[in-house]
């Protein structure tokens, strides 16, 4: 029988030689890669459209893979929220969500149906904090977040080491948070409106601009209550959980360098010196972008198979 794990350690494989197979099932895009280690020998892209077609265009080149490779582990990596332990439902199914046709969703039978190994699941932002943790911007740390900002929000927390689940896991992109008192903007999310991924998420910037992101210049002001509520919410992250660092990823964190500097400025504004040892400077090293890019997420899936394998 297949087992499906919880994430235990990533403290390296018993079995070194062997390929893993890592999924990363992202709310734009979904990225599957086999390889070991930090190798990636091959990869396959397709859109995150409908879970059939998905799942199912994935589900092809994992089974090519199998008989190819022989992998001894995999891998998944998904958006959320999604139930990662029986109590929340069946495990590997997509809990209430706002894309459109995954929630119920049921991501782990026909990808297990494909690759039937040991196979550990979590969130697609807890395997990209865990790549940028063994190879990337928070090397050598125990205690980090890794924050994606892109066509949504979402947070991976590492704590002593090892991922922050509790009773399901982190959906810290859904914080409510304070605002500016002058911004009226309503937000986008549908279950809360104004939460921080309803203000500050890429949707949430083409909905306040009328275009996106990629088409405003640094000086739009608009860009002023985004970076002001992603402030807040790392604001709320240093006083909360203490990190040593923050590491931004995600399509709108990286491909908008003026808007880290201006999150950057404003958390030292927020904290107001309240913080022994952090001023501007200590900021500027403790928030900063992440180091791998688009592959954090299929290498964190990777490690994630290493737990396991």
């Amino acid at each position: 029988m297949n087992k499906v794990a919880e994430f235990a350690s990533v403290t390296g494989s018993t079995q070194p030689d062997r390929m893993r197979v890592g999924v990363e099932l992202g709310g734009t895009k979904t990225i599957a890669v086999v390889g070991r280690d930090r190798e990636i020998v091959d990869r396959i892209a397709v859109p995150t459209t409908t879970p059939a077609a998905t799942l199912g265009a994935i589900a092809g080149g994992l089974r090519e893979w199998r008989r190819t490779f022989q992998p001894a582990g995999m891998g998944i990596a998904s958006f959320g929220p999604i139930s990662l332990a029986d109590r929340h439902g069946t495990r590997g199914e997509m809990l209430p969500n706002p894309k459109p046709g995954w929630s119920g969703a049921d991501v782990l039978t026909p990808l297990l149906d494909a690759m039937p190994v040991p196979t550990v699941l979590h969130t697609d932002v807890t395997a990209a904090a865990l790549a940028e943790g063994r190879y990337g911007a928070a090397q050598g740390l125990a205690d980090f977040v890794y924050v994606t900002i892109g066509t949504g929000i979402g947070m991976g927390i590492i704590a002593n080491g090892r991922p922050v689940s509790g009773r399901m896991h982190p959906e810290a992109g859904h914080m409510r948070i304070r605002r500016l008192s002058w911004d009226g903007f309503a937000g986008v999310c549908p279950f809360h409106g104004d939460c921080l991924e309803g203000l500050a998420s890429g949707p949430a910037i083409a909905a306040r601009a009328g275009v996106p992101g990629d088409m405003l210049p640094p000086d739009h002001p608009a860009w002023v209550p985004i970076a002001d509520a992603l402030a807040e919410a790392m604001t709320v992250l240093l006083l909360s959980l203490s990190c040593e660092r923050i590491v931004i990823g995600g399509g709108v964190g990286l491909g908008q360098p003026h808007l880290l500097e201006m999150i950057r400025t404003q958390v030292a504004g927020k904290l107001r010196g309240y913080l022994p040892g952090i001023d501007q400077q200590t900021i500027t090293d403790m928030i900063v972008p992440a180091a791998l890019g688009g592959d954090a997420g299929p290498l964190g899936a990777l490690l994630l198979a290493d737990a396991e394998a």
